[in-house]
């Protein structure tokens, strides 16, 4: 089994914001799937189920907040007894211009309290991670950038992007490290 999370924070507020990146692209991979998120009150998430070359994959939303992340990841982990090699994370990224996108395996959290907190329930940082840049506006406070919606030009763009991205749960499943970093490292909207 692999565990696809996107980070992001629950409530209409938080809609279209650029911290919520990681929730937009399973919403977009969900869609496109013809599937329906549902909520697991269990484990305060929303989830949904799909078989990908044999392979059963759980998407996830955690509704605890950004920086609670971790333990809603841990309760699935540990109930599903998933390997943390099987874990893949979608999260934004401030210090990557927007846009562009990076896959990285057994990396620190850059400061992004989401992947913080994942590290500390887990107690490893060996999971995937799917980047995707959000740039930084150095004259916005960073909270007030994260927690801002994106303009109609950015939005655009990342719905060109999600088209590209969309793949990455069934290439999670059939990909090496290798080959997943080749395919999706610095993917640009533009190209």
């Amino acid at each position: 089994m692999k565990l696809i999370v996107g980070l992001g924070n629950p409530g209409n507020e938080y809609k279209n914001t650029r911290h919520n990146i990681g929730f937009e692209l399973l919403d977009f991979i969900a869609n496109r799937n013809g599937l329906q998120f549902k909520n697991d009150k269990k484990f305060n998430a929303m989830s949904v189920d799909m078989i990908v070359n044999g392979e059963k994959v759980l998407l996830i939303k955690p509704l605890s907040y950004m920086n609670l992340s971790g333990t809603v990841v841990f309760k699935y982990v540990k109930f599903y007894d998933i390997s943390v090699n099987d874990i893949l994370v979608i999260q934004d990224d401030l210090d990557m211009e927007f846009g562009k996108t990076r896959i990285l395996f057994d990396s620190s959290s850059g400061g992004h309290n989401g992947i913080n907190n994942i590290i500390e329930m887990l107690g490893t940082k060996g999971f995937t991670r799917l980047k995707v840049g959000i740039s930084k506006d150095k004259n916005i406070d960073t909270k007030d950038y994260v927690l801002g919606k994106f303009n109609e030009d950015e939005r655009r763009s990342l719905d060109n992007l999600y088209v590209k991205l969309e793949s990455i749960v069934d290439d999670f499943v059939l990909y090496d490290m290798d080959k997943l970093k080749q395919k999706y490292n610095n993917i640009n909207n533009n190209n």
